[in-house]
């Protein structure tokens, strides 16, 4: 991702790269990735919007809901400017309505509901999916480079890139797989170095990696992957609940599944639980997904 050689490096500018910077106005720059070439990366968008908003609300106001849809690709050789439009605040809520654009063109809006914490009516109905412990289970790195030494050298060079987010694939199945298989994935993710305490950098983090793995869950029953050029695929719109407190610096166990394809979109769903089996946030997706043009049709 970066030229940087440590986890520490790595992480520092994760968290660099989802602050914003104040231009004033009620307007934010987001930073472009270091090293970065092509489309940027739709959970850098979601988490950097978050963070937009975040920056116009009472602090003591959390973020418990995004809801945002993708209207073009962004692009890495340009920042990002986010409007930030103050829609409500009342006794117990705020809302923020955030365009993101490049050039004067808008690459995202979202909308986002903040509020001050408080007690009450409480159940949990989500049981964590039993799979292996994250120390059982290989590092996305070594599929990574069994995947690069058979790759193109542009490839080769992005599979193996340092990473700040570590995911490890819970049962075997992952972008890479090509045996169809049924529409449910879990993978652990963490940052690969501890965080600051601030929670709104987790939830940032949190918004930055629930993009990850979500759209290939829609490919699994059918052995595609866009990594081996079978499929082209973009995410339309991304939605978050915050339920409880976590930290993106421990393992968070990702569980997605697909419920619905058809038509070149797909429908993604995503439940992240703690490593001690609380449900803490609950995504979900829809997004174009399409056979890649001249890639082989599979009996």
């Amino acid at each position: 991702m970066e030229p940087a050689s440590t986890p520490e490096q790595l992480v520092a500018w994760l968290v660099k790269l989802l602050d914003v910077k104040d231009s004033g106005e009620d307007h934010f720059a987001g930073r472009r990735r270091r090293g970065g070439v092509g489309r940027v990366f739709g959970g850098q968008v979601i988490a950097q919007a978050l963070a937009a908003a975040e920056r116009t609300v009472d602090p003591a106001r959390l973020a418990h809901s995004l809801h945002c849809y993708f209207l073009r690709g962004g692009s890495e050789d340009h920042e990002i400017d986010f409007a930030v439009a103050r829609d409500f605040d009342g006794g117990s809520f705020s809302n923020r309505r955030v365009v993101a654009s490049q050039q004067g063109r808008p690459i995202l809006s979202l909308t986002a509901s903040f509020q001050k914490l408080e007690t009450g009516l409480s159940h949990r109905d989500a049981a964590m999916p039993e799979v292996p412990g994250p120390d059982d289970l290989e590092p996305e790195i070594e599929v990574r480079r069994r995947f690069a030494a058979q790759a193109n050298p542009e490839q080769r060079h992005f599979f193996l890139q340092p990473r700040p987010i570590e995911l490890r694939a819970a049962e075997g199945r992952h972008w890479a797989s090509s045996e169809p298989s049924a529409p449910r994935a879990r993978s652990w993710f963490r940052a690969v170095a501890p965080l600051p305490d601030d929670p709104r950098i987790h939830r940032a983090v949190l918004a930055y990696a629930s993009d990850m793995t979500l759209l290939g869950t829609a490919a699994l029953p059918h052995g595609l992957s866009w990594a081996r050029g079978e499929l082209s695929s973009a995410s339309l719109d991304h939605a978050i609940w915050f339920h409880d407190d976590f930290r993106a610096d421990e393992w968070l166990l990702y569980a997605t599944d697909s419920p619905w394809t058809d038509r070149g979109r797909g429908f993604n769903r995503g439940q992240i639980f703690s490593a001690d089996g609380r449900l803490v946030a609950t995504v979900a997706q829809e997004g174009m997904i399409r056979r890649a043009k001249g890639s082989a049709e599979r009996k």
